[in-house]
């Protein structure tokens, strides 16, 4: 389908885009200028900000709520007791699960358990996210991984079951630190760069806050397209 972006003759310019082949059940909302791929389903009750895209074969159920600027890749399910905060990145085939301890023969619809996964998150090919847990803002898991407790702010873990490996700039470069400094006689904080954007992080009592932008503020134009490769500025 080649006419993507609504005009004024069919829809109105704050529609949502939806492959002919994808079904968007009544009862759901979807922000303006989402986007909807082949075979997949929104059901009735989901919330789903503006400028999300969903790849082949996404299935949203009821009750989830996702905020804007969204990606969603293909083969990934999105279960009741989700909530996805803005600018988070699902991985292709990742799964997302709402029942620690599932059985055919005992009903838990009212026992869903909630996943948070906070602003800026992303969740790598083929990871598996257990559910109960929350995914700090900006952290970065693993391809592969299987997430089984909480992540921190900006944390990078890996592995089954995943582990904290380092710490993920916004940017997704490692930051590397610096030596401690300590000012005043008070606790000793550690400085990291991120070797794309330059934004200095700040390690504190183990929490990671970018010192030169707010987390819930949006990057400036002209470091919201990456420059440089991961491998090129691997250390």
């Amino acid at each position: 389908m080649k006419n993507i972006i609504p005009t004024p003759n069919h829809q109105p310019p704050t529609a949502f885009f939806k492959h002919e082949s994808a079904y968007v059940d009544d009862g759901a909302q979807i922000g303006a200028g989402t986007k909807i791929w082949h075979f997949s389903h929104i059901m009735k009750g989901a919330t789903i900000g503006e400028r999300c895209v969903f790849g082949q074969n996404v299935n949203v159920d009821g009750g989830v709520i996702i905020g804007s600027n969204v990606k969603v890749q293909n083969n990934v399910s999105i279960y009741t007791g989700t909530v996805i905060e803005d600018d988070v990145f699902l991985g292709p085939s990742c799964v997302l699960t709402n029942v620690t301890n599932p059985r055919s023969q005992v009903n838990r619809h009212s026992l869903y358990e909630k996943t948070l996964i906070r602003r800026g998150a992303t969740i790598g090919a083929n990871a598996t996210i257990v559910c109960g847990v929350t995914l700090g803002r900006y952290c970065f898991i693993a391809a592969g991984s299987v997430v089984t407790k909480d992540v921190p702010d900006y944390g990078l873990v890996m592995g089954n079951p995943a582990r904290q490996k380092g710490w993920m700039s916004r940017h997704g470069h490692i930051l590397r630190p610096h030596p401690p400094a300590s000012t005043n006689n008070q606790q000793p904080t550690t400085i990291m760069v991120c070797p794309e954007s330059g934004f200095r992080y700040q390690l504190t009592d183990g929490v990671m806050r970018c010192l030169d932008l707010d987390e819930e503020c949006p990057l400036p134009p002209d470091l919201s397209r990456g420059s440089q490769s991961y491998t090129s500025l691997k250390r």
